[in-house]
């Protein structure tokens, strides 16, 4: 498909209602986008008629759809992998049959987490959950079955609706003196909108097609996250207490690095995301991204 930079697509994005898909929807429409927004009970993934279906008449895939219970993966792995894996090959294969492009959102759970250096797109993958094994296999099958499409890894989320860390954190603050968070796990908090900004950047430059780092620039820890939420706040860092990863003996292993490189962006002439602490601020004040 030779869809021109600056012509509006038709776009269908999955698992629009979730919380990176509460922030694409927008920015791709004000970006002069059509887009069609379905969630679970508009298009199940996991049907490859339902798929066919839904993206016919569309130039564009952007898969925000997947199992994304990382611990409850670990005992139910086939299906967490008919969402992330065959779920991203049946999308693929209708935007194939349709001349349609494709965007894969995935993740920093595909590496091991044992490096010390950000993760270049082309490093090994090398997953240690059922989470990262499915999405892994997700990639796979989308750069298999639709050659002209975009695999964006991304790490550490927050946005729309109050479910996500840094809402949480807010709110156990006004109902616990300290909190104990995790100090042993190094990251790039990312919030949604600024992905989202990413992602409508990306499809609309030319010959970018492969893998990319959706994750802000900079670098802190699960606990450094909580602790600048709270300054932002106004409140007392002091009262975020660190702790270890073992010590919350979750069932589905961590990566303790997180770090992503955004070197295949700046080749391609794409800004990255701004760095972590500049977003998390216009966040909480309630902006939009600039």
């Amino acid at each position: 498909m030779s869809t021109p930079a600056d012509e509006s697509l038709r776009v269908l994005v999955t698992g629009a209602g979730g919380m990176l898909g509460r922030d694409l929807v927008p920015a791709l429409r004000g970006a002069g986008h059509v887009v069609t927004a379905m969630d679970r009970a508009d298009l199940d993934v996991t049907d490859p008629s339902d798929c066919l279906a839904g993206v016919e008449g569309h130039d564009l895939v952007v898969n925000c759809a997947a199992w994304t219970a990382v611990d409850d993966a670990e005992t139910n792995e086939a299906a967490a992998f008919a969402v992330n894996a065959l779920g991203a090959a049946n999308l693929a294969a209708a935007a194939r049959r349709a001349g349609a492009r494709m965007v894969q959102v995935s993740t920093d759970y595909v590496f091991d987490g044992a490096a010390t250096e950000p993760y270049a797109v082309d490093h090994p993958l090398a997953p240690r959950s059922a989470y990262g094994r499915t999405k892994a296999a997700g990639e796979w099958a989308v750069r298999a079955l639709c050659p002209e499409s975009w695999v964006v890894r991304t790490a550490w989320l927050y946005g729309a609706g109050d479910g996500n860390f840094v809402a949480t954190m807010l709110r156990l603050s006004g109902e616990r003196d300290t909190l104990s968070v995790v100090d042993d796990q190094v990251g790039q908090p990312t919030w949604t909108a600024d992905l989202a900004d990413l992602i409508v950047r990306l499809v609309a430059t030319p010959g970018t097609y492969g893998i990319h780092h959706g994750s802000s620039s900079g670098r802190t820890t699960w606990r450094g996250l909580a602790q600048a939420a709270f300054e932002e706040r106004g409140l007392d860092p002091e009262r975020v207490q660190p702790t270890t990863t073992e010590a919350l003996a979750l069932p589905a292993p961590r990566p303790r690095w997180s770090v992503l490189s955004h070197d295949s962006l700046e080749q391609a002439g794409i800004t990255p995301i701004r760095d972590w602490r500049e977003a998390l601020a216009e966040y909480l004040a309630g902006g939009t991204p600039a």
